[in-house]
């Protein structure tokens, strides 16, 4: 089966009242009608994003990647008795801000944000990760997910899963901590993000319908005021 995608992403900006740059992420799908998830992983370097990216992907646990390597990959995945294609960029683990961090966060429909429970620091770190997304995504919900990797070495953790919850319920998304190591929780944290994604496609689709219905309205009372105009006129 070809799974090659069929660009369809577009970047739309206008000014509302708060002037503020919006961004529309059109859903992209394969040649046969799959519909593509584009998911970005963020994280400081050495928390194993790419090693919790290759045990969802391939079920192979990778012990080394070099941090400042980005990669992606596709897999395909039914999730409750729909099947998906998910786009994954595995990106490098610096937190500055660069021109082409920028696209990824424009194109991404949404972001995992990984810390390692061993690595303070990286802990620390995820509301920066969080203020990128924002700096692009203004005035707009998007669907995360927070996951706190390496929970099998415990003897060596530095934050704890209250912190971590903690956390998450600031950012409003899910949290997993996950073992990349025994694929622990790895597959639950990125189906929770296709669920928002598409929680979120519905509502959207919901609002657009109850617009096109009122404005069905209007353009229908519209046109019986011209027949009605039209016919005195006469």
């Amino acid at each position: 089966m070809s799974t090659v995608a069929e660009p369809q992403e577009r970047n739309i900006a206008y000014n509302g009242k708060d002037n503020v740059s919006a961004v529309v992420v059109q859903p992209t799908t394969t040649r046969c009608r799959l519909r593509v998830y584009k998911i970005v992983v963020l994280g400081d370097g050495g928390v194993g994003k790419s090693a919790v990216t290759l045990q969802f992907v391939s079920h192979r646990f990778l012990d080394y990647h070099d941090p400042t390597i980005e990669d992606s990959y596709q897999k395909q995945v039914v999730i409750d008795g729909e099947a998906a294609l998910l786009d994954i960029l595995d990106t490098a683990g610096q937190v500055e801000f660069t021109a082409m961090r920028e696209q990824y966060m424009r194109c991404g429909e949404g972001f995992m944000i990984c810390y390692s429970v061993t690595d303070r620091h990286s802990f620390q770190e995820i509301m920066e990760y969080r203020k990128l997304i924002s700096r692009v995504r203004a005035n707009e919900e998007i669907p995360l997910v927070l996951v706190g990797n390496k929970f099998d070495l415990q003897h060596h953790r530095k934050v704890s899963m209250e912190e971590g919850k903690a956390l998450a319920k600031e950012l409003g998304c899910p949290f997993y901590e996950t073992s990349a190591a025994l694929r622990q929780f790895i597959d639950d944290a990125f189906f929770s993000l296709i669920r928002q994604i598409r929680a979120k496609e519905k509502s959207r689709n919901r609002k657009r319908s109850r617009w096109w219905r009122i404005r069905s309205i209007f353009a229908f009372i519209f046109r019986r005021k011209q027949r009605h105009l039209s016919h005195h006129s006469l």
